[in-house]
């Protein structure tokens, strides 16, 4: 498991990008961590790596949100970004994210769910869980697991033993 210190919501924001530069269409990334732990800042990041269009914020209310590629400065591939923070207290959680339809766009799409440990893994056959937690001095640490597929060998390449 790789752990990343990020002591600052600038630094959680900067590693995103860092991470983004990995990403491509059928990636799904799992965040989980406890409220204010950073995963919204970390999926910011992860946009703005990406070029998509939109401000990034919390989709708990609406659940799910496609940003799109910036047709100027984007890579070419869009964002979904998902919480189902609200959808652990349904009677079939796995119901619900079968409602959103995530699975018609996870192959042309990179797909980031908050709280979907547990829930939306079948999605794709390798993922990359992240964890994080938020100390008391504010200072984050992201704990980055991959799961199947090349993760391991792109995480490598990211080189997070320079980041702390």
């Amino acid at each position: 498991m790789n752990r990343v210190l990020l002591p600052t919501a600038a630094d959680t924001h900067t590693f995103g990008r860092r991470l983004a530069e990995l990403l491509r269409a059928g990636d799904l990334v799992l965040l989980t961590g406890p409220l204010g732990a950073g995963k919204t800042a970390l999926t910011q990041g992860i946009g703005a790596g990406l070029g998509v269009l939109g401000d990034i914020t919390s989709p708990t209310f609406v659940i799910a949100r496609v940003h799109r590629p910036d047709p100027v400065g984007g890579r070419g591939v869009a964002l979904v970004h998902a919480d189902a923070y609200r959808l652990g207290d349904a009677s079939d959680p796995r119901a619900e994210i079968d409602d959103l339809d995530l699975d018609a766009s996870v192959d042309e799409a990179v797909t980031v769910v908050e709280w979907g440990e547990g829930l939306v893994e079948q999605l794709a056959e390798a993922h990359l869980r992240i964890r994080l937690d938020r100390r008391e001095d504010d200072t984050r640490v992201a704990e980055l697991e991959p799961v199947g597929g090349d993760w391991a060998q792109r995480l490598a390449a990211l080189g997070l033993a320079a980041l702390g």
